[in-house]
């Protein structure tokens, strides 16, 4: 597969602004999930045809299923990107899957797909060949959990970012028994051979979950989720006041690995989930979604070169009746910035809606558009939220295609000419379940939602529904997109 925008370099894009004005997305990869459905059958990676021009727009074309039960896909990233772009000996070709859970080691009647059910290790890593037929993906090599756990202690493996040296780095979420502790970083070979934990000795951070680096200020900041044996149990607000969720930003040297700052973002930054600095290499800040408390947390270089934090965004929670407490979280699970670092992008999974924030002048963003796709407090849902003058009122969601949208909005992708956002419904099987507890019923969907790049604003694309309700072995729950040539939250810039 030919790496467009590359002038015969290594993959990607010589620069953020170059990847803007590279071709328009035809594919989508997709990981679906069956764990935690009740239905037994392996977790895929869908590719969905987003071409307008395709008989089979909007569609599914084809799914490649894991030989194992359980594995719960969750996030995906690439052997290489633009990191690599000044290296022509590299090439964007495998998606990097980890598995953030499974649970067993009894092998099933088909010598092909192995159930783990009652195993202790957690978190095999696959790699995935999309070159050979990039609308028909192929398994290429299995990581197995032994062997992660053997070299390195690690589990629960959860973000894959490629390294300018060929590595690829995983960041885990615990160990083998869930406990936060023993979180850090995992180093794969462009083998996918395990090497070693890319931090150094007694300098792993407290908790997992994202990470970003930025080479031209020597820095790698991650951020912190919760203890697995707490969140894979679902979400449980005593587990907050127990200290089993983080509320800190780990600053490392890069690429020296060495944990030299921790920022403790208090009680308004609490589950500080994605993290992104802006794709122009040059800048020393960057942004991390706080789920908890819906707030938008900057990050910044400053004068004497240590880090320090402010809260950007912030989402009221709403006053409602009818749930489970008197107060509802947005639930910031996913955002992005735009390659030219001119808006930022954020979902909130609880309320529904999609926002659009101008972040030209970065201590004060700017709400240029919002859309409602979905979320607990959709006109038909039991869910009301009480104003300040004591009416209620409910959020008027449209229908897609015929289709009541189910969920809140999750995972977002941006196309690379900052057009289109991409997004799907699911969480995590086990938060799903407690908090929309119809859609392992019903499945997943995937919306385009278009974007006004120029003035601002958002709408929703009434030609593309893609519903994995209709999935051919049932309902399934779609989580992260990735598009085959790369997008704005796998490629960095070095």
């Amino acid at each position: 597969m030919e790496e467009h925008g590359c002038c015969k370099k290594g993959p990607g894009y010589a620069t953020p602004l170059e990847a803007m004005s590279g071709p328009r997305e035809s594919l989508l990869y997709v990981t679906c999930i069956y764990t935690g459905t009740g239905k037994r059958k392996p977790d895929y990676l869908a590719t969905v045809d987003v071409d307008p021009s395709s008989p089979s727009y909007s569609k599914v074309i084809h799914r490649l299923p894991v030989p194992y039960l359980g594995d719960e896909l969750h996030h995906s990233g690439w052997n290489a990107c633009s990191s690599c772009h000044g290296d022509s000996s590299q090439q964007r070709r495998y998606l990097v899957l980890p598995s953030l859970v499974h649970t067993t080691r009894v092998q099933m009647g088909s010598k092909d797909l192995k159930d783990f059910e009652n195993c202790n290790w957690s978190g095999r890593i696959y790699a995935i060949d999309t070159q050979k037929d990039p609308r028909a993906p192929s398994l290429h090599k299995v990581v197995e959990p032994e062997d992660i756990l053997k070299k390195t202690g690690l589990a629960y493996p959860h973000t894959a970012h490629c390294l300018a040296s060929g590595d690829i780095m995983v960041s885990c979420l615990g160990d083998k028994d869930g406990n936060a502790e023993g979180s850090g970083f995992l180093l794969l070979d462009s083998e996918f051979n395990v090497k070693e934990r890319w931090e150094k000795p007694g300098h792993s951070p407290s908790f997992g979950y994202d990470f970003w680096y930025q080479p031209r200020h020597k820095v790698m900041i991650s951020s912190s989720w919760g203890a697995p044996a707490a969140f894979t149990k679902g979400f449980n607000l005593q587990h907050v006041s127990d200290g089993l969720y983080g509320k800190h930003l780990y600053v490392y040297t890069w690429p020296g690995g060495e944990l030299r700052q921790t920022l403790d973002l208090g009680d308004s930054g609490l589950l500080p989930l994605e993290i992104r600095f802006l794709h122009d290499p040059s800048k020393d800040t960057g942004f991390v979604g706080c789920a908890l408390t819906s707030s938008m947390v900057r990050f910044f270089k400053t004068p004497d070169g240590s880090w320090s934090h402010e809260v950007a965004i912030s989402v009221k929670p709403l006053k409602v009746q009818n749930w489970i407490l008197p107060e509802m979280p947005s639930l910031i699970t996913d955002f992005l910035i735009s390659l030219d670092d001119r808006y930022l992008y954020l979902a909130n999974w609880l309320h529904g809606d999609v926002r659009q924030y101008n972040i030209e002048d970065l201590k004060n963003p700017v709400l240029t558009g919002q859309v409602w796709v979905g979320g607990l407090i959709q006109k038909g849902s039991p869910v009301v939220v009480e104003a300040e003058d004591g009416k209620t009122w409910q959020a008027q969601v449209p229908e897609v295609q015929g289709k009541r949208l189910r969920g809140g909005p999750q995972m977002i992708q941006l196309s690379l000419d900052g057009k289109r956002l991409y997004v799907t419904n699911s969480l995590f099987s086990t938060w799903d379940n407690q908090f929309y507890p119809d859609l392992s019923q019903k499945g997943s969907h995937m919306l385009q939602i278009d974007v006004d790049a120029e003035k601002g604003g958002l709408a929703i694309n009434p030609n593309f529904f893609v519903d994995f309700g209709s999935e051919p072995d049932g309902p399934s729950l779609a989580h992260e997109m990735r598009y085959p040539g790369g997008d704005c939250t796998s490629d960095i810039w070095i």
